[in-house]
């Protein structure tokens, strides 16, 4: 707890609280997380081993997930993307369907989800016949009724998990 509260982080029963330096740099980050600890540290006014541990101890804390590089997939030959809710008989095959959202290599993520559906999948895929395709596996997963599918046109806010933070 101590090293928490020097870094400027206060843990809470709902999480950690962070600073105002410790979101300058999750912002930095998220932006380019490739930019360097020094550059980082010019930019927030701190010295290069205070901002490394900072950053550090986000990383350990599971606040930094990990650094990935975004890829267009429109680049890749993935022209079409999609939202997919599963509408299943019941929450028994829960863990299965998120098994072989999982192993399928065009959905891009997954949600749990209330409402009509208990899934709503992301897809990137080559085109309409292996949108097509792919919707056909899909319905034959456990308990899965059937599918809604909507064809994402266009991308409006492509936010990449930014997540913007107040000022304090």
């Amino acid at each position: 707890m101590k090293n928490l509260i020097k870094l400027g982080m206060i843990s809470n029963k709902n999480g950690i609280s962070l600073d105002k330096l410790d979101k300058e740099i999750l912002s930095i980050l998220q932006k380019n997380g490739r930019n360097s600890v020094s550059a980082i540290a010019e930019k927030i006014k701190l010295s290069i081993p205070a901002t490394s541990d900072r950053i550090k101890k986000l990383e350990d804390l599971d606040v930094i997930k990990g650094y990935r590089a975004v890829v267009n997939p429109k680049k890749i030959g993935l022209d079409l993307s999609a939202l997919i809710t599963i509408v299943s008989e019941s929450s028994s095959n829960y863990e299965k369907i998120v098994d072989y959202a999982n192993k399928t290599n065009e959905i891009i993520e997954c949600f749990a989800t209330t409402g009509r559906g208990s899934h709503i999948l992301i897809i990137e895929t080559k085109n309409t016949q292996s949108l097509e395709k792919l919707v056909r596996r899909i319905q034959e997963w456990p308990n899965v009724i059937r599918t809604e599918t909507q064809i994402i046109l266009s991308t409006n806010k492509n936010f990449d998990k930014l997540i913007k933070y107040n000022k304090e």
